[in-house]
């Protein structure tokens, strides 16, 4: 089964920094999208940016300037660089990877694309 395995979440204060790291358990045919969501307590799981093959990446309006996702293609890992944080960023942050991989149980190999989620990194800003 396939896993997500993420770090550096933790309790900062205001205008500190963090960097979240997300690095897949295997190896895949090619990972598409590399992305990183948030989520507080009764409500939607959002997006806070993601980064594509090209790359080209994508913000949430609340994080640009502040937020930089890379990614590290020969390790395959996500990175998120959180500067200047806010209290209103503290959250359960996510990794997601969206990956194409060959499927071979039913005989010959397909190409399919695949979603995954991380366990999710708790970030705790204090003010």
């Amino acid at each position: 089964q396939v896993q997500l395995v993420e770090s550096g979440g933790g309790l900062v204060q205001a205008g500190g920094s963090l960097r979240l790291s997300c690095t897949p358990s295997k190896n895949f045919f090619a990972i598409d999208v590399m992305a990183w969501y948030r989520q507080t307590p009764g409500n939607q799981r959002e997006l806070v940016a993601s980064i594509t093959r090209l790359p080209s990446t994508t913000y949430a309006d609340s994080v640009k300037g502040r937020f930089t996702i890379s990614r590290d293609a020969a390790k395959n890992t996500v990175y998120l660089q959180m500067n200047s944080l806010s209290p209103e960023d503290t959250a359960v942050y996510y990794c997601n990877v969206e990956a194409r991989d060959f499927e071979t149980e039913s005989g010959a190999p397909i190409l399919k694309t695949y979603n995954y989620w991380g366990q999710g990194t708790q970030v705790t800003v204090s003010s």
